[in-house]
């Protein structure tokens, strides 16, 4: 399952960033580079800090291909979305929650602190956006106001909280899944945020 869910995710990513770059008026070798970099960046980072070589996409280059093709056949796609935006939050926040629980496991595997594992979900889950945001001159929507890595951080720990109970591994990760996408869904809809740090000098 969790193999099906990582397909699902890096598709999304993929075409999250291709929408990115579309916004950014980008050709289709912008398209390309921005929409892999935002499906493969977050799992990337996570492998070098845990010191797992080659990468993902390195040892298995067929990612890579899967994740081109999939945003060029967003960016093609998206004439027929009206609403780029809309599209765009939602697929992000597919690729999000699925990359948390992915990262998560990945972790888990490496045998590190479940403190750790939870992290390198999140890393695992913001990264390859955060990557993005950068590539298209945007504030990344890690750095905004709506819920968005605490999002990331609640689903892995939600889903690690599963497995410490013995849940039962393909049911832990639909729970986590729909949970955390739900979640950002409806913090994307209700703005909803950390509170802000005032001080009394601007």
């Amino acid at each position: 399952m969790l193999y099906i869910i990582y397909l699902v995710a890096i598709s999304a990513e993929a075409a999250s960033g291709a929408l990115m770059a579309l916004r950014r008026k980008m050709d289709l070798f912008g398209v390309a580079v921005v929409g892999t970099v935002t499906a493969l960046g977050g799992g990337s980072i996570r492998d070098m800090l845990l010191g797992h070589y080659p990468l993902g996409w390195v040892q298995h280059p067929q990612y890579l291909l899967f994740t081109i093709g999939a945003a060029i056949a967003a960016a093609l796609a998206a004439r027929l979305v009206h609403r780029l935006r809309s599209a765009f939050l939602v697929l992000d926040a597919l690729g999000l929650v699925a990359f948390s629980i992915i990262g998560c496991d990945i972790a888990a595997s490496a045998g590190v602190h479940v403190a750790i594992v939870v992290l390198m979900g999140m890393i695992t889950g913001i990264a390859g956006g955060l990557l993005r945001d950068i590539l298209c001159n945007e504030v990344p929507l890690v750095l905004r106001r709506d819920l968005y890595a605490t999002v990331s951080l609640l689903t892995g720990a939600l889903y690690m909280a599963q497995l410490h109970f013995n849940v039962d591994q393909h049911v832990a990760t639909l729970v986590a899944l729909g949970v955390g996408f739900c979640f950002r869904l409806v913090a994307i809809y209700f703005v909803l945020a950390l509170p802000v740090l005032e001080t009394d000098h601007d």
